[in-house]
């Protein structure tokens, strides 16, 4: 009898449902970029139920420019990445509906120190909120808007 085994492989980038990917998968992934890792630092981001003005949260919904959000993700990886300091990153950000509670943003970083890989989480998390086409709306109670059409009121 022939068994047929799909492996999918956890990229290093990606958009998409973030309940289906495990910690330990990422930090094994993560941690085999040399053996001079010191530390991993994962950072995990979360839909809270307050929102930007204050109404409670019912969900975010996300919508990205795929092929370019991916490609920007990667630049953005690839730029923290050194050789000597930080040994590789992961970054995966949720799209479509994410509920209260939820993940919306996963972010790993293998580094030799802990200052480095600190470092690295906050200028990716950074770089991928300013330059990586993901947009987030909010839905409450109260209504729905678009994040970045209120922080430009702000």
């Amino acid at each position: 009898m022939l068994r047929v085994v799909w492996v999918v492989e956890l990229s290093w980038v990606g958009i998409g449902d973030l309940s289906k990917l495990e910690l330990s998968e990422i930090v094994s992934r993560l941690k085999s970029a040399s053996r001079n890792v010191g530390c991993v630092v994962l950072f995990i981001g979360f839909v809270r139920e307050e929102g930007l003005m204050g109404d409670k949260v019912k969900h975010l919904h996300y919508e990205s420019y795929g092929d370019l959000a991916i490609k920007k993700m990667e630049e953005i990886r690839k730029g923290v990445i050194d050789g000597e300091k930080v040994f590789s990153a992961i970054i995966h950000h949720a799209v479509g509906r994410v509920p209260v509670g939820e993940e919306t943003l996963i972010v790993g970083v293998a580094a030799k120190h802990r200052a480095e890989g600190f470092k690295a989480v906050q200028e990716i998390i950074d770089k991928v909120k300013s330059e990586v086409p993901i947009w987030k709306k909010e839905v409450t109670d109260e209504g729905e808007y678009w994040i970045h059409e209120v922080e430009k009121v702000n």
